[in-house]
């Protein structure tokens, strides 16, 4: 009972092992594209799942105790809340961590490009066209693959 509390390493540890998984794996997901972790399909969840195993060790080292535990989840919390206040006043931090919207089509025109640059199939594009009520490409306006990895789509004007 005694080793739920007993930690195996410093505190200040946990929290700096906290610090640099979070970052780490914050770059790389910004790095894998918006796509990655804009739709949850099963693959993402298993990606996700998978994420978390891959960095456990990194996280907590040897320590299996409690408060180590604790510490990181706290830290992690922490790390999540200091990135959403700091990106709701910086536009750059905005940028780095959300990303920007992306054009991949304007007034009919598919920047094909784009599309693969960001990883998003065609099927995709034509889904999002067609729940906005459009027949085929010359009927958008503009569509934008959103931070989210959401497609939005605006109808052109007949």
């Amino acid at each position: 009972m005694s080793d739920l509390f007993e930690l195996g390493m410093p505190w200040f540890e946990f929290v700096l092992r906290a610090v640099a998984v979070y970052f780490v794996v914050l770059l790389l997901t910004r790095l894998s594209g918006k796509r990655s972790f804009g739709q949850t399909t099963p693959f993402d969840v298993l990606v996700i799942v998978l994420l978390g195993t891959a960095v456990q060790n990194s996280l907590i080292g040897e320590d299996t105790s409690l408060l180590g535990g604790l510490i990181l989840a706290a830290t992690l919390l922490a790390l999540n809340w200091l990135v959403g206040f700091i990106s709701a006043r910086s536009h750059r931090v905005h940028a780095w961590a959300e990303g920007t919207p992306v054009i991949l089509v304007r007034d009919g025109e598919v920047f094909w490009k784009q599309l693969r640059r960001c990883n998003v199939a065609p099927e995709d594009l034509d889904v999002a066209m067609r729940h906005s009520g459009c027949e085929g490409h010359p009927d958008i306006a503009l569509a934008i693959l959103e931070t989210s990895g959401e497609i939005s789509i605006q109808k052109r004007e007949r």
